[in-house]
């Protein structure tokens, strides 16, 4: 059994099969035989695992195992305290709503990498760092919750699965790991409303 943390870089379709335009997973991971648990879409970067074990990669990728993932997002404008409760308490985005999660705003972090390219950057308005801790994973969720509650994502990282973190890992873009797969990370699953 293999399991492969990967820091996809902005830009990376999440797939192995070519895409005419676009970089995919075959131009980081060499291992034959393994597919992501879980997806992150192109304009994502950060941790993303791959396995050849169906049944962890369940573990992992299940929305009711509570396995957390937490996110960076960089985003448009000022939240406030409201904003962020409105956050924590579950976003309606119309065809669901959202599970109960952790959204803090965190000072701007100096050691992640640059973004290749840059966000778009306007001087008029600020951006401000929200780190959303959340145990879903449904298509461009962070992007969606954030823009419902008026607050765009600019960029999104996801930094940790568990209690896996993409900087203890020592993960550069497109870099790759081989991690223990009995290794306690799998550990880390309480609900994110849980303080």
């Amino acid at each position: 059994m293999r399991l492969i943390a990967l820091n996809k870089p902005f830009g990376t379709i999440c797939q192995f099969s070519p895409h005419e335009t676009r970089p995919t997973l075959a131009s980081w991971v060499k291992t034959p035989g393994v597919y992501p648990a879980g997806r992150l879409d192109a304009d994502s970067e950060g941790l993303l695992l791959l396995t050849d074990d169906g049944a962890l990669q369940a573990r992992i990728a299940e929305p009711r195992r509570k396995l957390v993932k937490r996110y960076w997002a960089q985003v448009e404008g000022e939240p406030d305290a409201a904003t962020l409760a409105a956050l924590e308490r579950g976003v309606d985005l119309g065809d669901f709503v959202t599970q109960p999660c952790r959204a803090t705003v965190i000072a701007p972090p100096e050691h992640l990498w640059p973004r290749n390219p840059p966000i778009r950057y306007r001087a008029s308005i600020p951006t401000t760092w929200v780190e959303l801790a959340i145990s879903e994973g449904k298509n461009r969720q962070v992007r969606r919750m954030t823009a419902a509650v008026g607050f765009p994502t600019l960029r999104l990282v996801r930094v940790a699965i568990g209690a896996l973190d993409i900087f203890s890992l020592d993960l550069a873009p497109g870099d790759s790991i081989d991690v223990p797969t009995d290794a306690p990370w799998q550990s880390a699953r309480r609900t994110p409303s849980s303080k």
